[in-house]
């Protein structure tokens, strides 16, 4: 083998390496993803509490760290300067159990008083998700569900 020949494989070599390593410290570095995210709401009756049940499935090749929910109105203030990572921080977590290598499904279950929804406004809600994977990144979907109270 020539060469230049020789010169021109080792340098193939060098770039094929280099860019798989990059899209392996890409695909390493995808934010979690949301999926299947329902809200269910039911308003209290008679002798029963009211409730919103919230389900979603998060998958995250590094793995799964927190899921935050929070329900807020559409008309609120949240509607005009919208909800960041930071509002999230300190809202309230959601129960994830494994379901799969690299997904978690995840539950989140609020109770509801007689005056807590007569306190509420009406009309349209939406829940807001913040899903922050083992290696930092993070997914915030504001209007990943959305329920109406009546």
């Amino acid at each position: 083998m020539s060469r230049r020949v020789a010169l021109s494989v080792a340098a193939g070599v060098v770039v094929l390496g280099g860019a798989g390593a990059f899209a392996l410290a890409y695909a390493g570095e995808q934010p979690p993803v949301l999926a299947h995210s329902t809200a269910r709401y039911t308003a209290p009756a008679a002798h029963r509490a009211g409730s919103l049940a919230f389900t979603t499935d998060v998958t995250a090749s590094s793995g799964v760290s927190s899921v935050k929910v929070l329900a807020w109105p559409a008309h609120s203030a949240f509607a005009k300067k919208p909800l960041t990572a930071k509002d999230m921080a300190e809202v309230e977590a959601a129960v994830c159990e494994s379901a799969g290598k690299e997904t978690v499904r995840c539950a989140y279950t609020a109770r509801f008083t007689d005056a807590d929804a007569s306190s509420s406004p009406r009309g349209a809600w939406h829940v807001a998700v913040l899903a922050t994977a083992q290696d930092g990144t993070t997914t915030l979907d504001t209007k990943a569900a959305g329920f109406t109270v009546r």
